[in-house]
């Protein structure tokens, strides 16, 4: 299934000559992580707090910083030797706490409500849950599509944008939402089928 996160290598290109800049001035990975999640719970808070259009056009803002920042924390951990056991923790945790946080504050917009936002938040830490296990299993961490981080990232700053410009949403978005869970459903079981098929003998 096509992601965006197929797009990575060439964002990280891109970003190359900053991490090593970030790098040479003693910035560490779980530095960029521990940031990328306090600001995402700060912006989510807000939000829920204040939920009023305008303040969401600071979501596709910060949605497109949070990837780049994604980007380079993983640049730092692999190419620059900052791997640790507690960056494995960090990365994993932090971004399912900014997903939830970052989608938290739709449930106080019109048309979506408790229920559908949930499910996107319980299913999309279920996804990310399914791709870190893969390990386990002896392959690699699976980030297959569709629905998966950088595509809901995408969703919703969409959303954001959509809300901000025009001041709300109409009727007939409330179905994104169960499409979204939807594909994140799927994303799911390709998940577990692509690490089951990378064992030997499959």
């Amino acid at each position: 299934m096509i992601s965006i996160y197929e797009l990575k290598p060439r964002f990280q290109a891109l970003l190359r000559p900053i991490v090593a800049q970030l790098d040479r001035i003693g910035i560490t990975a779980n530095a960029v992580t521990l940031f990328a999640m306090l600001v995402s719970c700060a912006l989510g808070i807000l939000l829920f707090i204040f939920p009023f259009p305008r303040l969401f056009l600071l979501l596709p803002l910060w949605m497109f910083l949070r990837m780049a920042l994604n980007a380079v924390d993983g640049m730092l951990a692999r190419e620059f030797g900052h791997k640790s056991p507690l960056g494995a923790y960090l990365n994993e945790l932090t971004d399912v706490i900014s997903d939830a946080a970052l989608y938290l504050p739709f449930v106080m917009i019109a048309p979506f409500g408790w229920g559908s936002v949930a499910g996107v938040i319980f299913l999309s830490a279920l996804s990310e849950m399914t791709g870190a296990l893969a390990p386990m299993v002896g392959v690699e961490r699976r980030y297959d599509g569709p629905m998966g981080k950088s595509d809901r990232a995408f969703v919703f700053g969409a959303l954001g944008l959509w809300l901000g410009i025009a001041g709300s949403l109409p009727g007939w978005a409330f179905w994104i939402m169960p499409a979204v869970a939807l594909l994140i459903a799927l994303n799911i079981v390709n998940r577990i089928r692509s690490a089951l098929q990378q064992l030997p003998g499959s």
